[in-house]
C-alpha cells in the first residue's frame, strides 16, 4: 500500500514560515519542537502548525513542496489565510 504524504507549513515565534512534507504531520511537528527536525527551525521558539493538506505520493508531495517554497511570503500568507483543501486547484486558480 502506498503511503499518503502531506504538505505542512509551520510558523516560528518570529513569524518565519517553514514548509515541509511528511507522512505524519503530528509526529513531524513534535520532532521539530524537540529540535530533532530541520536545522532551520532549531532554537526558533515555539512552532505553530498553520497549514497542512494531502499531497499524494512522495513524488507529488515533493513537487508540491517545491512549488510552495517558490511562493513569495505574501503568497504563502494568503495560502495560510485561505486554507485551500486542494493545493493543486489553488495553484491553478491563482496562476
Amino acid at each position: 500500500m502506498e503511503e499518503r504524504w502531506q504538505l505542512y507549513m509551520l510558523q516560528t515565534a518570529a513569524g518565519m514560515l517553514y514548509t515541509g512534507i511528511t507522512t505524519d504531520v503530528n509526529r513531524r511537528l513534535q520532532q521539530h519542537q524537540q529540535g530533532r527536525g530541520a536545522r532551520a527551525l532549531r532554537g526558533k521558539g515555539p512552532l505553530t502548525l498553520v497549514f497542512y493538506c494531502d499531497a499524494g505520493d512522495r513524488a507529488a508531495a515533493s513537487r508540491l513542496e517545491y512549488r510552495v517554497k517558490q511562493l513569495s511570503r505574501a503568497q504563502k500568507l494568503l495560502l495560510v489565510a485561505r486554507q485551500p483543501a486542494c493545493l493543486h486547484t489553488w495553484f491553478t486558480q491563482t496562476g
